[in-house]
């Protein structure tokens, strides 16, 4: 089975800027995309971008204009630019994949911004 590896976290200070990358251990082009979600502590799991093969994308308002999602050519690997950090993106970052049935979720990677 697909395994999903998110790295690219850290400890940063507002203001800063961190890339997360995302690997999948096999094919995942029969599905429609990708897409990041974070868990903040005491809150649900929440989507915040997503990209498509098509090249299409979206964005949660609350990281609208601060980061971008992108694929490689192979689509195995997904990453999001994350600028303008604020203290609320405080999560872990996970990927997966866009289906209704998604993948085992990976462990996430730490996201940290201080303020």
């Amino acid at each position: 089975q697909v395994r999903l590896v998110e790295s690219g976290g850290g400890l940063v200070q507002a203001g800063g800027s961190l890339r997360l990358s995302c690997v999948a251990s096999g094919s995942i082009f029969n599905f429609n995309g990708m897409g990041w979600y974070r868990q903040a502590p005491g809150k649900q799991r929440e989507r915040i971008a997503l990209i498509t093969w098509a090249g299409s994308t979206n964005y949660a308002d609350s990281v609208q204009g601060r980061f971008t999602i992108s694929t490689d050519n192979a689509k195995n690997k997904v990453y999001l630019q994350m600028n303008s950090l604020k203290p609320e993106d405080t999560a872990v970052y996970y990927c997966n994949v866009l289906s209704t049935n998604s993948l085992p979720w990976g462990q996430g990677t730490q996201v940290t911004v201080s303020s």
